[in-house]
């Protein structure tokens, strides 16, 4: 991977999607414009304690979909970044640092609901629709 990927990632304004399933494989899915990628193989995600949150304790892996419309279908463009998650932070400084980060950007009511940080290593990138081309085709 280059940083492209990481580029894209990271563009704001942006909503994605993150899928989770428990261990006996409930789905969840739910809207997240929070994940950051901080290097090529490394993102953070900021979570409440939620179903997707409930979810990664049973099963560490997840999907992040990022998606723009386009014209048609062949137009539209985003990726598929599966995760696995590596490990979390419940209390402590770098919970307290990312939360302070954020409190400039979505303000303290909002970050008084993020209750884990959690770091996800990227293991696989497809595009949003996969024309069996690269993920390069997806952003």
């Amino acid at each position: 991977m280059d940083g492209k990927l990481m580029e894209y990632f990271n563009r704001q304004p942006r909503l994605g999607v993150i899928s989770t399933s428990s261990r006996d494989g409930r789905v969840d899915s739910a809207v997240y414009g929070s994940p950051q990628m901080i290097d090529e193989k490394t993102v953070l995600v900021a979570f409440a304690r939620g179903r997707t949150w409930a979810n990664l304790q049973e099963n560490p892996h997840a999907v992040y979909m990022i998606m723009q419309p386009g014209e048609g279908l062949q137009d539209w463009k985003g990726v598929r970044v599966y995760l696995r998650m590596k490990e979390h932070f419940q209390s402590g400084p770098r919970l307290e640092a990312y939360k302070r980060e954020a409190a400039k950007i979505v303000g303290e009511e909002a970050v008084r609901m993020i209750a884990v940080l959690a770091a996800f290593e990227v293991e696989e990138v497809r595009p949003l629709i996969d024309f069996g081309q690269g993920w390069e085709r997806g952003i």
